[in-house]
Parts: C-alpha cells; sequence; structure tokens
C-alpha cells in the first residue's frame, strides 16, 4: 500500500512562513485507491495541533488508522457510511475547526441544569476509585459519566455528575463542598510533605467547551492529567524484585522501543516508536507530543504481524531540535507512559450493566475492593436508564485474575448483566522474543516513505 503524503510533512517548511489558520481544509474521502481502506487527504494551511485535532475526530469514530492517513471502520472494512464520511468532512473541514480543541473552560461555566465536570488527581492506591465512588454517593451524587485511569502509582478521574434529584441542580457552593470533600479523600493516607498538593485535588474539569465532551477529549485531559502529574517516573516500589503475575508488565515495557534521532541540517529530531499495535496509539502518542509543546512536520506509521511503527519529526515552536540527553530521555519516558497507559496485561476486563442508580458504582466498586481487585481502568456512562460500565481489573497482590472467582461474584452483584473477558492486545508472534519489524521491513517502511516525495534524512 502507498503512503499518502498529508499536511504534516513540508519539504519546504524551512522557508515557509508561519501563517495564521484561516480558510477551511479541504478534505477528500478516496475510496477507489486501495482495496481494503478509505484514503482521507486533508489539505490545509500550517497550524501546530492540527495534526492532533485530525487523529482525535477519526478516533472519535473509532477508525483505526494504518498509515497516514488510510483508516479503516471497526470491523476492519472500509468507510462506507455516507453518515461518518460527512462527519469527516464537516468535523475536520470546517471553518470552527478549532472548535475540537477549544480552549479548556471549568464546569462552572455550565449551564444550570447540565451535569458538573470535575477531574481528580492523586496517589494511587489499592480501592482509591471506590472510595470516590462510595464519597459521591454519600454526598447524594449521582454519576452520569466517569472515565478514570491508572498507571504507576497515579490515578487521573474525570467525572460528570449530577444530583441524585433530577430537579436539583448542584450550584457553584455545593460544587465546591464536593471537591473539597474528594480532595480529603485523595489525600487520606499522603503526607504533606510527601506529595505536591496540586497534585492530591478535585477541581472542575479542564474540558473544550461545548456540548457533552466526547470521549477522545476527556481521554486527552486524563493524559494530561497524568503527564502533570509525571507518572512517567516510576515509583521507587517498581524497581524492586517482581511479584508474581508481573512479568507481563516487564515484557510490556521491554515490547515499547522509543528512540530519538537528531537531523541537524534540518534543526529537527526524529521520533521513532515500535510497540505492540492497538486502537487509539496514534492519539495516545500525538496527544504526548502536542501537550510537551512540540510542532510536528511529519507523521508516519505502519503496522505489521501486530506490531507498530511510527515515526514522527519534531521540534520546538521556536524552531530549536532536542538538544540535550535529558531533554530526550525524558520525551522517550513521556512516550513510553502514553503506550502504557490504556494497557492492562494480565488483567480482566469486566463489562456490566444494571438499571441506574445513586450508589450503584459505589457498590460495585465496593464489592471488588473487598474481593481483592484493584480497578486500573474504569469507563462508566449512562445510556437512558441504565448504566454501562466497563472496568479493566487486577488482582491486588499480582496474581493472575482467576476468571471462576470473578463470574461467582455475579451471585452477589444481584440483578446487573455481568460480561467476562481475558483483556489481550493485538495478537502476536509465537515467538518468546520480543516481535518487531524486521531490518527488511523497515527499510520497505522506508523506500515507500520515500517514493511518495518525502525527502532522505541523512
Amino acid at each position: 500500500m502507498n503512503e499518502v503524503c498529508s499536511p504534516y510533512y513540508d519539504p519546504d517548511f524551512d522557508s515557509l512562513p508561519e501563517r495564521i489558520y484561516g480558510p477551511a481544509c479541504r478534505v477528500d474521502i478516496d475510496n477507489e485507491s486501495l482495496e481494503d481502506c478509505t484514503i482521507v487527504t486533508i489539505d490545509s494551511v500550517k497550524k501546530q495541533g492540527l495534526l492532533l485535532e485530525v487523529v482525535q475526530a477519526l478516533t472519535d469514530l473509532n477508525l483505526t488508522i494504518s498509515k497516514v492517513f488510510q483508516v479503516k471502520d471497526e470491523l476492519g472494512n472500509k468507510v462506507t457510511d455516507q453518515r461518518v464520511i460527512n462527519y469527516i468532512q464537516q468535523a475536520i473541514g470546517s471553518n470552527s475547526l478549532t472548535s475540537l480543541t477549544a480552549k479548556a473552560r471549568p464546569s462552572s461555566d455550565s449551564q444550570p441544569g447540565e451535569p458538573k465536570a470535575i477531574e481528580m488527581t492523586g496517589k494511587d492506591r489499592p480501592g482509591l476509585f471506590s472510595e470516590i465512588s462510595a464519597a459521591l454517593a454519600d454526598l447524594g451524587c449521582n454519576i452520569i459519566e466517569a472515565h478514570a485511569w491508572s498507571h504507576n502509582a497515579r490515578l487521573a478521574c474525570v467525572a460528570h455528575i449530577s444530583d441524585q434529584s433530577a430537579d436539583t441542580p448542584i450550584d457553584e457552593h455545593r460544587l465546591h463542598a464536593i471537591e473539597d470533600h474528594l480532595t480529603t479523600v485523595l489525600r487520606a493516607t499522603t503526607s504533606k510533605s510527601a506529595e505536591n498538593p496540586n497534585q492530591q485535588e478535585a477541581k472542575p474539569a479542564g474540558l473544550p467547551k461545548g456540548e457533552l465532551s466526547t470521549t477522545t477529549r476527556v481521554e486527552r485531559r486524563l493524559h494530561q492529567l497524568m503527564l502533570s502529574g509525571r507518572d512517567f517516573d516510576r515509583p521507587p516500589e517498581q524497581t524492586r524484585s517482581p511479584t508474581p503475575g508481573s512479568d507481563s508488565d516487564d515484557e510490556e515495557r521491554k515490547s515499547s522501543v522509543v528512540s530519538i534521532e537528531s537531523c541537524v541540517e534540518k534543526g529537527y529530531s526524529i521520533v521513532t516508536i515500535q510497540c505492540k499495535d492497538r486502537r487509539r496509539l496514534m492519539f495516545d502518542t500525538v496527544c504526548t507530543l502536542t501537550d510537551l509543546q512540540y510542532v510536528i512536520f511529519h507523521a508516519s506509521v505502519d503496522s505489521c504481524e501486530g506490531y507498530a511503527y511510527q515515526e514522527y519529526f519534531i521540534r520546538h515552536a521556536d524552531g530549536c531540535a532536542l538538544n540535550t540527553e535529558g531533554e530526550k530521555d525524558r520525551v522517550i519516558k513521556c512516550l513510553e507512559a502514553a503506550i502504557e497507559r490504556r494497557v492492562c496485561e494480565q488483567g480482566v476486563r469486566l463489562e456490566l450493566c444494571a438499571y441506574n442508580r445513586v450508589g450503584l458504582l459505589s457498590d460495585i466498586t465496593r464489592l471488588l475492593r473487598e474481593n481483592g481487585l484493584a480497578v486500573v481502568r474504569a469507563d462508566v456512562a449512562t445510556k437512558g436508564e441504565k448504566s454501562v460500565n466497563a472496568f479493566y481489573v487486577r488482582d491486588i497482590s499480582g496474581n493472575n485474575v482467576d476468571l471462576d472467582f470473578i463470574k461467582s461474584m455475579k451471585r452477589e452483584m444481584g440483578a446487573i448483566d455481568l460480561s467476562v473477558m481475558k483483556e489481550t492486545t493485538n495478537s502476536q508472534p509465537a515467538s518468546n522474543e520480543r516481535p518487531k519489524l524486521s531490518i527488511g521491513e523497515i527499510l520497505k517502511f522506508q523506500i515507500e516513505r520515500l517514493s511518495n516525495g518525502f525527502i532522505a534524512i541523512k
């Protein structure tokens, strides 16, 4: 397959003056050139953050990006649904493209009857998400939607809440009281000298203006919260001898290789990523580079046998490349953390559906905690009268999760639909060694890139 040249590479970018984003993008959808995927071509002036906006719009539709920008739907087919095509053209090509990443606002700017969005960050501990859920239930709050990530002993959570009575909106005074109580929960086991107070608090969520935030907007905020909490710094306890069942974590880190090379002639740095392929991988890595304030001039992605290969040409907004080894090491750690946050190796995904009520999430997470399971990722949503929950859980002691034991918990949960599945990433080669693209495959990838009008890097 041929790679599509995108607006994120310009061989003459050194001589191209910066321009203010004005006219709409031109978006072309091509379903004829390739047999198994759709080509999305964007023609636009240069604009910092545009790559993230486009990737975010495509990710919102659950499209898989196999190259920039060759996409497939959830079933691995071309994008033929005209409604989806229209959305792509409107979301990316509209003059209001900047609304996709509108300036963040606190939830206090929302209308009185709207759910309030709050965000929480802190040092993670077994059962913390359950404690947060219980605190909200005790305060008479209904959780409309919630997303939580746990990684390297850090927790980040964004939740939309309302009053248990639909006729009683949460006013600002009560919202502050809720945030103060949640902050107390987050800091319960942390000494004042051990943690920055600003990294252990609940406050209005910094989400974009407009309609109820899409999942990718919330996930980008979770990336930002984790990054600000320095989850890329592995806690000391993870340097100790591995516990039973932790080999998969070590394997996952070994299977992700991030390297940075310098191109002195052009004044930018080349970031190369090799790791297990999965959905939303490009979204995660582009989020991190953008939030680290780097300008991405070119992006290439490819995959082979369940493994992904990504390449980004970056530099600072002032035109400087990554000059020090310390800066390169920090970028590598941040990208590795971005790759790991969404992965739950040796974990189990629980999908639960029940009629929504105040305290439902508290009851479910308490039961998981009492049975020795830690929630490492959670996605909670309300659809009509029902609450749809997806939890990624691991055994607190580090052992493999007993699937039969999980299924037996259904009796304790009562009238709840429960689905249990082993959480895995894309299929891997049978070899015990870390799979990766071969020299020949990487060379083929580079030749394809060069043959489509890209300059050589020497």
